[in-house]
Formats: C-alpha cells, structure tokens, sequence
C-alpha cells in the first residue's frame, strides 16, 4: 500500500500543504492555545519553539505498540517542546526543558530516509503538533528523495481542526493520547481546560480521514486511527467516558489502554498522582473498555 502523501507530492499539493501550515504558524494557531506567536519573527509559541523544529533523538524504537514495531522497528523522531505541560510527563526533559538540537528542513528529511533505509516499518513524529510546518516541509524533500513509508502522528490529542485539515491525505497512521474526560483534571495536570472538547473532535476528525487500524499479513499498521490511554490514579483519567467516546466511533477502535504510569516531573507534589496504579486500578480500566464494546489493543503490547 503507497504512503498517502506520496501522491500528494507527485501532484504538488504537498508542498501546497507545507504553505498553508507556515501560514498558520504566523502568528500561531496550529494548536488550540491560538497563543498568536510570531514563530518566523523569533517568537517561541506556548510549545515553547519558535521557527526551527528540535531534535532530541531518532532512530528504530521497539517499545511501541506491536503493530508500528513489526519486525524492525518504528522510525522514531522525538521532536523538543509541546503543547501540552503534563505535571506527569515522563519526557519532560524534551517536552518541558527544551533538551534537542535544531534542524533544518533537509536534515529532517535525512532523517526520514535513513530511518526507511535501516528498514523501519514507518517514520513516527513523536509530539509533532507544534512542528507541523517544519516536518512537512522536510516531508516534501524526503518523498522527492524516495521516502514511502508510513506517517504516523503520535500527539497528545490536543489539536486545531485547522491543523488537521491540512493533515488529511498526508499522515497514515494517527496516534493520539486521549488523556482525560474531565476539563478540571486536564486544567490542572496539563494547562488545557478544554481538552475534553478538543480532543473529542479531534479524535473525530482523525478517524474521519483515515478509519480503523488496518494491519498488512503480518501484523503491521499500515493506515489508521490507534489511541493510548495512560490509566491514572484513583480513577483521574475518566477512562469510563473516554472508552465510550472511542467506541462511538467505531467499536473497533484499536485502543492501547497502558499500565506504566509511573510518578515522574512535578507529579509528587500531587497527592493523587504520587503513585503507581494499582492491579485493580488498571483492571477496571480494562473492564470500561470492554463494556463500551472495545476488544482491540488492550495491553501495553497490544492484541490486533
């Protein structure tokens, strides 16, 4: 199956699409903050980046979900700032505390290839919200250079419609967090007190444009929408409503419903986030999904 984005840049509309991100990084309203930065004049964003994405790391990875794993690895590239301030992230130190080196639009497609040549089974922008712009412009020299693998967009699930729009026909896979269902826990562990709202439409959209999770023969994602959902302590999360949300739009929503959380960054001067979840704390959430009508990804692994 051909990258989506490939005929995209056969056509021109590619590049066309990299244009119309730019224009909305100027001032700034890729995200839902609409924080009106003035990203091309120097300004950093509520992401905290300005006109150049970072870098922290890339490379194959062999933690994620099965289906972006295969045989040889998904093709991470973690991208520095968010737009998202999670008291609990356990990436802080590239999310929060700017840890990346800046790259230009031909390195990043570098990048790109050299993760299909090492044989990965997609390229994985990890935390790309706020860098849609630079990737896309990379986009459009790594396709030229014979790039064809997946896209998967791997965000925290707070996203502009805008943003999405523009993001239709070009990303495969996409692989939102869907945090939380309540706006005063968003508000206060993630400075986002409209994520519910947000991130409801824009799991929407997402399966809008791309469907449920498809997997080739051997197991691997090709084309799709598939969700975290980290379990949080003492029923934080609101895993009830947020199963239900998912499986309004497809039961077969492929749903990685995580146990590791793990207190990290400012989570233990938190009383309710200073400590693991329990056995029976992640077997409810599992027993939510399942009575939403859910059966596929639960487990950190994940079943097809």
């Amino acid at each position: 199956m051909t990258a989506s984005y490939v005929r995209l840049a056969e056509s021109g509309d590619l590049a066309k699409r990299a244009e119309a991100a730019w224009d909305l990084a100027d001032p700034c309203r890729l995200c839902p903050h609409g924080c009106g930065a003035r990203r091309l004049s120097g300004e950093t964003g509520s992401c905290g980046i300005a006109d150049a994405a970072l870098i922290a790391s890339a490379g194959p990875h062999f933690g994620e979900e099965r289906p972006l794993v295969g045989r040889r690895g998904s093709g991470t590239i973690f991208f520095t700032g968010c737009n998202l301030s999670c008291v609990f992230c356990q990436n802080y130190h590239i999310s929060q505390l700017g840890e990346g080196a800046p790259v230009s639009a031909g390195q990043l497609a570098d990048t790109m290839l050299r993760l299909q040549a090492l044989g990965c089974h997609n390229v994985n922008l990890v935390t790309p919200t706020h860098v849609v712009p630079m990737w896309l412009s990379a986009l459009v020299i790594a396709a030229e250079g014979g790039l064809t693998v997946p896209i998967v967009y791997n965000c925290g699930g707070y996203e502009s419609p805008q943003t999405l729009r523009i993001l239709d026909g070009v990303v495969d896979i996409y692989m939102p967090d869907v945090k939380y269902s309540s706006e005063e826990v968003a508000g206060e562990y993630s400075g986002a007190v409209d994520y519910w709202e947000r991130v409801s439409d824009a799991v929407a959209e997402m399966h809008r444009q791309v469907g449920d999770l498809s997997l080739t023969a051997d197991g691997t994602a090709e084309r799709g929408l598939l969700v975290r959902h980290l379990v949080l302590p003492e029923g934080a999360a609101g895993t009830g409503a947020v199963m239900e949300l998912l499986a309004s739009l497809s039961r077969d929503t492929y749903v990685n419903v995580m146990d590791q959380y793990r207190p990290e960054h400012l989570a233990r001067s938190r009383p309710s986030l200073s400590r693991p979840i329990t056995g029976e704390e992640y077997a409810d959430a599992v027993a939510a999904a399942e009575r939403a009508g859910l059966s596929r990804g639960f487990g950190r692994l994940g079943r097809g």
